[in-house]
């Protein structure tokens, strides 16, 4: 097949072989496979890459907007279908990326409909009536900020007691493997509050043993399994917490600890520096977008103009 006779799925097929190379984490290629035999190759993979123009990625990025694919899910499928292109100018097949120059219109979301932030009273209710198997666990996350596979891959050599503190330098995936942090700003040491310490304290004579010496194992020793967490234990508890809707569902998710964490550390006053570095965000930017609406202080911006105002007519 010559390069005038190349595809869109060509170019996607390509793309995700380059990515398995790569050794990309299993949960990053299930997402990228995803995109590709979910959403860019039955709606444009036939379509000749020479004959491919901004019209058709911008026609291709409205019709998934129109169909109910989310904002946040459409910009990540723009995301690999320029990268899928990108493998196809790289190895000559097309002469530029037609995708690059079509954008999204960024549009500000409402928080509520960003992420729910659990309320301090949520928080308690957690830390008090937490499954004893997991109270530790969940109250660490509460307290650090350890994503969940954070929480799940992290090993006793990475807790320091006595110095309170807390490496995180690896996690554990979708399939329970052990391996490097999300992101080279995930490599980061978080200090522990008093009460995390005490509770691990008494947890460490509990804990079963295994091959990785893992802080939170299963009854085995070995990485728990993500969807037992969440089905088994985390569910059932926001049920007999009645922190659900009307349908039955959670008010929040289990990711929803961390945003807890990222609140708690926003309201010390903490600079958003920090937060940045305490959370193993990869850069300010992310933190802001996740965060920035809880650094802000109607109140306190009034009185920084009067005081601004005042030193003005003082000078």
């Amino acid at each position: 097949m010559t390069k005038k006779n190349k595809t869109v799925r060509d170019a996607c097929t390509s793309w995700l072989k380059t990515c398995e190379r790569n050794d990309l984490e299993t949960a990053t290629m299930k997402a990228y496979r995803s995109h590709a035999h979910v959403h860019i190759e039955p709606r444009i993979g036939h379509l000749l890459l020479t004959d491919l123009t901004r019209s058709d990625v911008r026609d291709f990025m409205n019709d998934l907007l129109d169909e109910g694919v989310s904002q946040a899910q459409t910009r990540k499928i723009m995301v690999s279908l320029r990268a899928a292109l990108s493998e196809a100018e790289e190895r000559e097949w097309i002469d530029h990326n037609v995708a690059l120059s079509v954008k999204m219109r960024r549009q500000r979301k409402r928080v509520e409909d960003d992420k729910v932030i659990p309320t301090k009273e949520q928080i308690r209710l957690i830390l008090d009536n937490a499954p004893t198997t997991h109270a530790v666990m969940f109250r660490t996350m509460i307290f650090t900020g350890l994503r969940i596979s954070e929480a799940r891959g992290l090993p006793w050599k990475h807790v320091d007691l006595d110095r309170k503190l807390i490496e995180v330098r690896q996690k554990a995936d979708e399939q329970c493997k052990i391996g490097p942090p999300k992101s080279r700003a995930g490599h980061r040491t978080i200090p522990l509050a008093p009460n995390v310490v005490e509770a691990l304290e008494a947890w460490k004579s509990e804990v079963p043993s295994g091959d990785d010496d893992l802080v939170f194992p299963n009854a085995s020793g070995n990485p728990q399994n993500y969807a037992n967490i969440y089905n088994r234990i985390y569910v059932p508890m926001m049920r007999d917490l009645e922190l659900v809707d009307g349908d039955g569902k959670c008010l929040f998710t289990i990711h929803s600890l961390r945003h807890a964490a990222a609140s708690l550390f926003i309201e010390q006053g903490w600079n958003p520096k920090k937060i940045q570095t305490l959370l193993g965000h990869a850069n300010i930017t992310m933190t802001m977008d996740c965060y920035g609406h809880l650094f802000e202080d109607p109140e306190k911006d009034v009185a920084m103009f009067e005081k601004l105002e005042q030193d003005f007519r003082a000078a």
